[in-house]
């Protein structure tokens, strides 16, 4: 055993596949196997492995300015770059970005400026957050008391209360519904949940609501058709602002530029980014918030003699040159209308698994998807535990394919923008082999309802 505490993993299962390199959309282990990385990583390989172009312009820029900080005035042009391109591109209000190293940060970031905000503007009672079950917003301290998934809470004893996070329904139909209830149904009644939710708190109190567009960790759930234009029209009616976490959802990833575009959210007043910013060669993210909310800060930070948060590594020159590289590509190269084309296939191939004995519900949109696999297909009862789940990831992997499991049993899709159709097709022929080898080993277990 090597001297590594390895983050979300289990402790008893370690080092069980040691990845040495990666090409396109493959990656290689230790002993020469070939596998079809279909999650991108963790969300975030856009535009897959060893591209020469991001390689070229990292090491152009190592040699250049290995590091500079952009503390106490000091600045360099990357990351000024970075933020000039990242507000025209947003679709957000004259966007401000503050840059960190993970959405972990970025979004410890935002809770930081939504005070510091507020406090500019006189309401410092406005801090509260309304986060939903079962989402994922990163895994740090405040970070996690966002994300709505037990595993990421069990024995941290996290200071969810002391933060002001306030949970409402997670937009989850197959999983929530009532006996009898339509999707508009399903969607009022939430709605209403909510509405009442923010009535006892106060809505003077309340300062957020943070949603990603499309989930990722918690099942690659997709809201249904109307839930985020009540949504909307309920926060605006309150005055509390929509933050937006698009570390997985952003730069293509559903089909168009941001989630918020694909799932008809508006324009959002905060914005979280990571992942895909990069294309996960260097590690950089974004805390956008809207341009008015910035300049509401100036004068306070004045006052104070600095605006009191920072990392060493905010806007590290590196990150920065590697962002704006792969943003030119994404748009040099046409990726988010690629990523819409080979996504509508990707959702069709998926949807052929509508039928499979243990696939309860199929849903996802662009190049991000799900099959969530249930015990009883009739009644959508689920596996007991995430056992299943881990068994279908396994099968997968032996047969040259990386998925992920989440949410207990939901298998989650994910590859790099630049998947071929061909190479969509091998992963969907993979996928099949391994859900028919999970359900031999479901029957003979005596697994299924």
């Amino acid at each position: 055993m090597s001297h590594v505490i390895y983050p979300t993993t289990n402790f008893k299962a370690i080092e069980q596949l040691n990845i040495e390199r990666g090409e396109g959309v493959y990656v290689y282990d230790n002993r020469g196997n070939r596998y079809l990385e279909g999650m991108a990583g963790l969300w975030c390989t856009a535009l897959g492995y060893g591209h020469e172009e991001v390689i070229e312009i990292a090491t152009t820029q190592m040699r250049k300015l290995t590091f500079s900080h952009m503390f106490g005035g000091k600045t360099h042009q990357p990351g000024i770059d970075l933020a000039e391109k990242l507000s025209a591109l947003l679709p957000m209000d004259n966007a401000a970005l503050f840059f960190g190293t993970s959405g972990s940060d970025a979004n410890d970031t935002q809770i930081k400026l939504l005070r510091y905000y507020f406090d500019a503007i006189g309401k410092p009672e406005k801090y509260k957050i309304i986060a939903r079950e079962r989402s994922y917003h990163g895994v740090s301290v405040a970070a996690a008391s966002l994300t709505g998934l037990p595993v990421n809470q069990q024995h941290f004893h996290l200071p969810i209360e002391a933060l002001g996070i306030l949970r409402t329904d997670h937009p989850h139909y197959y999983r929530s519904k009532l006996e009898g209830e339509s999707e508009g149904e399903f969607v009022e009644r939430i709605i209403d949940n909510l509405v009442e939710l923010i009535e006892l708190e106060g809505a003077d109190s309340i300062a957020a609501f943070i949603a990603e567009p499309i989930t990722g960790a918690s099942g690659v759930i997709v809201p249904p058709p109307g839930y985020y234009e009540k949504l909307r029209e309920v926060l605006d009616r309150y005055d509390i602002l929509l933050w937006a976490d698009e570390v997985i959802t952003g730069f293509g990833r559903t089909g168009n530029d941001f989630g918020v575009t694909t799932m008809g959210m508006g324009r959002p007043d905060m914005m979280t980014l990571a992942k895909q910013l990069s294309s996960a060669y260097v590690p950089i993210s974004a805390a956008a918030i809207r341009g008015d909310m910035y300049e509401a800060m100036v004068e306070q930070s004045a006052a104070c003699g600095v605006f009191g948060h920072g990392y060493t590594y905010s806007g590290h020159p590196l990150g920065c040159a590697v962002a704006l590289k792969v943003i030119e590509i994404f748009q040099r190269d046409n990726l988010f209308e690629r990523a819409a084309q080979q996504g509508e296939y990707l959702q069709q191939q998926l949807a052929t698994f509508a039928d499979h004995p243990l696939v309860g519900e199929v849903r996802g949109r662009g190049l991000i998807g799900a099959l969530e696999l249930v015990a009883d297909k009739t009644t959508g009862k689920p596996f007991a535990d995430g056992s299943v789940g881990a068994k279908a990831q396994q099968f997968c992997q032996d047969n040259g394919l990386i998925l992920r499991t989440v949410a207990g049993s939901s298998l989650a899709f994910c590859p790099p923008l630049i998947i071929s159709r061909e190479q969509i097709d091998e992963m969907i022929d993979k996928t099949r082999r391994a859900l028919d080898l999970t359900l031999d080993f479901c029957q003979r277990e005596q697994r299924l309802r």
